[in-house]
């Protein structure tokens, strides 16, 4: 029997957004008969934070996509350096939405469904933002233009909305279009393409793209190797929150799962990413008084 759409033994063994999508009113997204090893978390206060380790990585991930946005904004000569600022921010937003839908804190569903929606949505539209990046390094158009920063900044609201609408339309049935068609095995094809298999693929085609760009076009090999840990460092997170969760949770009796290594090994990642960008891209106008090169020249003049 083919697991395409399936994502049941996902839900059963790892925290995902998604599948606050699936679960019926019982007052938590982490109860119920699905979740193999519940997360239990901590308590605070009268009340309970499932996933709190997750919860303050992405405080953490906010603060840290707000540094790099300043150290991007410092880089005036850089190549895509505000199309790099959107992907910041659609990042953030991940990171926002992620503190509400996996949090383990809130028991209402329909707001759990909305966080959720969100969270599903910004992830996509992040990875789109991420090809964006890519194929502004191949200066087909003037990067930080209008033009450019408005078809960037539009296009990921497209993705963003459309991929929310289907994602919030599951959970609450809106249109009965994009209804689970097997419950018991939790198959959904519209949210298995648009949540799994379109953001993997966007994340291919980045790689791809920049692996090219660095070796065919500017001949350097160094960048590669920061582009290739942020790659890994990527995978690591993904391999903890699809295959190693349900053992951390085991393991801990609930306290934890891979939810928390995937946060912070994606944090990791991005962070690489934008040190990878730096690298390739130009920190100074080439007539800045203060660019080294020029001071030399006028000095030997």
């Amino acid at each position: 029997m083919s697991q395409f759409g399936n994502f049941h033994d996902f839900c059963r063994d790892s925290t995902l957004p998604v599948c606050n999508l699936f679960l019926e009113n019982t007052g938590s997204q982490f109860s119920g008969e699905l979740k193999k090893c519940p997360l239990m978390g901590f308590a605070v206060g009268s009340g309970r934070v499932r996933n709190m380790g997750s919860v303050l990585l992405c405080a953490i991930a906010v603060l840290v996509t707000g540094l790099l946005y300043w150290m991007s904004e410092r880089k005036k000569a850089a190549v895509g350096r505000r199309e790099m600022q959107v992907f910041l921010v659609a990042y953030a937003v991940v990171s926002i939405a992620e503190i509400f839908s996996v949090g383990g804190f809130l028991t209402d569903r329909k707001i759990i469904v909305w966080f959720s929606a969100v969270h599903i949505g910004a992830i996509a539209a992040t990875c789109w933002l991420l090809l964006i990046n890519a194929i502004v390094g191949y200066q087909l158009m003037d990067d930080g233009t209008p033009l450019s920063i408005g078809l960037t900044v539009t296009s990921a609201l497209a993705v963003l909305v459309g991929v929310a609408y289907v994602a919030i339309d599951t959970g609450v049935n809106y249109s009965g279009e994009f209804k689970t068609t097997n419950p018991a095995e939790l198959k959904n094809y519209a949210l298995y393409v648009l949540y799994l298999l379109f953001p993997l693929l966007l994340v291919v085609a980045y790689f791809i793209l920049e692996s090219v760009l660095v070796l065919g076009v500017l001949k350097e090999t160094r960048p590669l190797v920061l582009l290739s840990i942020s790659g890994l460092l990527f995978v690591i997170g993904q391999v903890f929150n699809f295959v190693v969760s349900v053992h951390l949770c085991n393991a801990t009796a609930g306290k934890i799962d891979g939810s928390l290594f995937e946060t912070f090994f994606v944090l990791l990642s991005v962070v690489t990413l934008w040190f990878f960008w730096s690298s390739i891209t130009e920190d100074e106008w080439p007539d800045d008084p203060m660019n080294p090169t020029l001071i030399s020249e006028q000095n030997y003049a």
